[in-house]
């Protein structure tokens, strides 16, 4: 039986989950939940998800929420081998903690998403810098090894780059100025899951920056 995945691909907590359901090989259904619609809120999805939230997954009678938890459940159900989530309790430490990085950079990424819905001219200075700043710490992170948490690709690159590929699109990431994170952007670019998992969506969120959200 394939996997449902709820959830909408513009969203970059969807697109994570998509990069490690495409990188798994699963087979899998993605419902649309357009959270602009208020789909979210329709009392079928919250009998499966009562807080509501994006992505969720359905396997067989078993359901959950949140994209790190999800990716780590599928590789530790799915996974040929332990590479994209170690065993080693070090090794796990790091993605983790990579992880929680993550989710600190999500909602600032909602706030420029939001000041643009609503018509702004321009990203306010106030709303880029801590975007820059994530770039920064990332960068610094990057020093230290080939991918976000080693030297092989993990989870945590599936929704660092789900994230960062999004935040990219409204603050740059300027390659003279973050070189490791560019090459980084580049080396999980040619996944050859990333087009599925990633690309097609971020190129819908795209569009939708371009008319400032008035369809998704």
């Amino acid at each position: 039986m394939p996997i449902t995945v709820y959830g909408m691909n513009a969203s970059p907590v969807v697109r994570g989950t998509l990069m490690a359901v495409e990188a798994l090989g699963l087979e899998f259904e993605r419902i649309e939940v357009n959270t602009m619609l208020g789909d979210q809120f329709k009392p079928e999805f919250l009998k499966l998800n009562p807080l509501h939230t994006i992505p969720t997954i359905q396997d067989g009678d078993f359901v959950i929420w949140d994209s790190h938890a999800i990716n780590s459940y599928l590789v530790d159900k799915y996974g040929k081998d332990d590479s994209f989530y170690p065993k080693d309790l070090q090794k796990r430490a790091v993605i983790n903690q990579r992880l929680y990085f993550d989710c600190v950079l999500f909602p600032k990424i909602l706030a420029v998403f939001s000041s643009i819905k609503n018509e702004a001219v321009s990203v306010r200075k106030d709303l880029a810098d801590p975007l820059v700043e994530a770039y920064t710490s990332l960068e610094t992170l990057l020093a230290r090894s080939t991918y976000a948490a080693g030297e092989q690709v993990t989870i945590a690159d599936f929704s660092l780059v789900a994230t960062i590929s999004s935040a990219n699109v409204v603050v740059p990431v300027e390659s003279s100025r973050f070189p490791r994170t560019t090459e980084w952007l580049t080396k999980m670019q040619d996944l050859p899951y990333y087009h599925a998992g990633n690309q097609v969506g971020l190129d819908r969120l795209i569009a939708a920056v371009k008319n400032k959200f008035t369809s998704l």
